[in-house]
């Protein structure tokens, strides 16, 4: 082991840190002090189009909305673990079919299982 104290270690990792923070002031400062600050009565309006709000933003969806934006994830995430799977498919062999099988599979029972409950209603 080297004679260093650990504190010593730390340093550069400090330096780093301070160099990131101080970059991202600096660069706040600089677009205060160069951009045009000409507000007026219209810029001011919501929205900064002049059109007033018409109702609460606070409304409750329908429950459908959440779980075709929760199937939307899942089916999203789904496709970049088939992507690499795909490219390097002829490596992988049978194993590699399986586990992918294996993992659509699991997906699969979920979605069962959540139509089955009553999460999937699109009454």
């Amino acid at each position: 082991m080297s004679n260093e104290s650990v504190p010593l270690n730390y340093i550069p990792i400090l330096i780093f840190i301070m160099i990131a923070l101080g970059f991202g002031v600096v660069s706040l400062l600089a677009g205060r002090v160069v951009r045009p600050s000409k507000p007026y009565r219209a810029k001011l309006t919501p929205y900064e189009s002049g059109s007033p709000l018409f109702s609460d933003a606070r409304i409750q969806f329908p429950m459908r909305y959440y779980v075709i934006a929760m199937l939307f994830v899942i089916f999203d995430i789904e496709i970049v673990f088939m992507f690499p799977w795909a490219v390097s498919y002829r490596k992988l062999g049978l194993l590699g079919l399986l586990e992918m099988g294996l993992f659509i599979g699991v997906l699969i029972v979920g979605f069962w299982y959540a139509w089955r409950k009553g999460a999937l209603e699109w009454d």
